[in-house]
């Protein structure tokens, strides 16, 4: 773990070993980790307080093999098991060919540019050659949905349980903490449930849940006794899923609802286009959201676990924090 803010001349500090003392429990903090400390207790204790997370904040939940790895599919994890799936032969001669077709570094395993290929290519393949490539996009595409979707019912969940303790229980007096993610995992959902939050999403409290921006604007309070006011309720956080989520489907009337176990999940899938995507409903939504909310005076912005690699969402990010002085901004990688 190291830090670099303003406060260290621009240098990275490592936090050393230390043993506080019974008397004084900071007694024994290095610098480093008085910054981190004091970084982290600033942007929490912001009146509006945004977090934005990527891949990394779902690489905590591990599977049962000795050493534990990561569950949740990294890029090139999906690389492969979109490869695997499409040529398991070991010479991967069809996969070679694939590649050559759309004009593809072999040396590149990246499936965002692999997919972002296929699709360009969809405009000058015709006949068979065309309707093989179709085939592979829908094969990728269903890899990718099944990979994501790896959350069992017995998978721990403590990290993103103690981290919504932390951002969710605010003061009456300081707005609903505002949680973006790119993940399509439902790790924060689960969070929320096994830990007795609520999680105000965009989606309507009737069945089936069905979405709308204007539940964004609604709280929960607890109303008073007779003669007593209505207060607002702890443990409450705003939810915004940018890339959509496995368990969202959009039917045939263009509602959007929540659906366990859609064979049809309602996803941006990681290739160039879906910068388009980003801007047309329910994702324009999303993006109006943390655009706003990254203008508001006296914010705190925690970024972790995203490579900002998606210049949609990084570039709204770095606009704000040439124009908005009151942007207090944390950024950690976990990995």
């Amino acid at each position: 773990m190291k830090i670099r803010s303003s406060y260290t001349d621009k240098k990275w500090l490592t936090p050393k070993p230390a043993a506080p003392s019974a008397s004084d429990p900071e007694d024994g903090l290095d610098k480093a980790r008085e910054q981190i400390n004091r970084v982290l207790s600033e942007v929490v204790r912001c009146q509006n307080l945004v977090i934005l997370t990527g891949l990394g904040t779902s690489l905590c939940v591990m599977n049962d093999e000795t050493p534990p790895k990561p569950k949740a599919p990294t890029m090139l994890g999906l690389w492969n098991r979109v490869r695997e799936k499409y040529d398991p032969n070991p010479d991967e001669k069809k996969w070679g060919e694939l590649l050559a077709s759309v004009k593809h570094q072999p040396d590149s395993k990246n499936i965002e540019e692999l997919l972002s290929a296929c699709k360009v290519a969809t405009v000058w393949f015709l006949d068979s050659d065309l309707t093989n490539l179709q085939s592979f996009i829908d094969l990728a595409e269903k890899e990718i949905r099944e990979g994501v979707d790896f959350l069992e019912a017995s998978d721990e969940l403590s990290t993103h349980a103690i981290f919504l303790q932390r951002i969710a229980r605010r003061s009456a007096g300081k707005n609903r903490a505002k949680l973006f993610t790119t993940n399509y995992d439902l790790c924060f959902e689960r969070a929320a449930k096994d830990g007795a939050f609520v999680v105000i999403d965009g989606f309507s409290p009737t069945l089936p849940p069905t979405f709308n921006p204007v539940y964004f604007t609604y709280d929960i309070v607890k109303r008073g006794s007779e003669g007593d006011a209505s207060a607002f309720i702890p443990n409450v956080f705003h939810l915004y899923k940018l890339h959509g989520s496995i368990d969202w489907e959009r039917r045939e009337s263009g509602d959007i609802e929540k659906k366990h176990e859609t064979d049809t999940p309602l996803l941006i899938y990681p290739r160039s286009s879906k910068y388009e995507q980003a801007f047309s409903q329910p994702y324009l939504e999303m993006m109006a959201a943390l655009q706003s909310a990254l203008r508001e005076q006296n914010t705190g912005l925690l970024v972790i676990g995203f490579g900002f690699n998606d210049k949609h969402i990084a570039e709204p990010i770095l606009s704000a924090i040439r124009s908005n002085l009151g942007l207090k901004v944390v950024v950690v990688d976990p990995w």
